[in-house]
């Protein structure tokens, strides 16, 4: 079955870098978008970052700047390097992958919790 593994997460301060990892396996049908939401305590799940099937990327406002998405089709990963981390970066982040069929799949997510 399709398997998506979130890496990467943890606690920073602010102003620290990290980078997240997210692998798909299992059969997943070729890959178009893929994207990282997060979600911190309290709100709504939101888009940080997407990355095309031609690797054109695209950011939210609040991370622009800071924070770059990557994929390697080869093994079906994309990357979020997130530095000049902030507190309100705090939140669970998720990847989401998009096959050319239509179908979504979620990752775990994986916590990043950045101190002050």
């Amino acid at each position: 079955q399709v398997q998506l593994v979130e890496s990467g997460g943890g606690l920073v301060q602010a102003g620290g870098s990290l980078r997240l990892s997210c692998a798909a396996s299992g059969g997943i049908f070729s890959i178009d978008d893929m994207r990282w939401y997060r979600q911190a305590s309290g709100k709504q799940r939101e888009p940080v970052a997407v990355i095309t099937s031609g690797g054109v990327p695209r950011y939210a406002d609040s991370v622009r700047g800071r924070f770059t998405i990557s994929r390697d089709n080869a093994k079906n990963t994309v990357y979020l390097q997130m530095n000049s981390l902030k507190p309100e970066d705090t939140a669970v982040y998720y990847c989401n992958v998009l096959n050319v069929l239509g179908h979504n799949y979620w990752g775990q997510g994986t916590q990043v919790t950045v101190s002050s």
